[in-house]
């Protein structure tokens, strides 16, 4: 199986923040039909099939994980 593509530059991306859930979507372009790949730690890569490449990442829990990492360095 060869590794998806990765877009190199696109004039577009889009995004959507769901504040009660704390998901933020983003997709790379127009959004497309696409498979979720869940790599772990709350992010699941948004792949094209048709393209082959990936196009898109929706992150799980992007509010509270970006609060406990400040206070961690604080």
């Amino acid at each position: 199986m060869q590794p998806p593509g990765i877009p190199t530059k696109t004039e577009h991306v889009y995004w959507d923040y769901d504040e009660e859930a704390d998901v933020l979507y983003i997709s790379v372009g127009e959004p497309v039909k696409a498979v979720g790949l869940d790599i772990g730690g709350g992010v699941i890569v948004r792949y094209s099939e048709e393209r082959g490449e990936i196009v898109g990442l929706t992150i799980i829990g992007i509010r509270e994980r970006s609060l406990r990492a400040l206070r961690q360095e604080g």
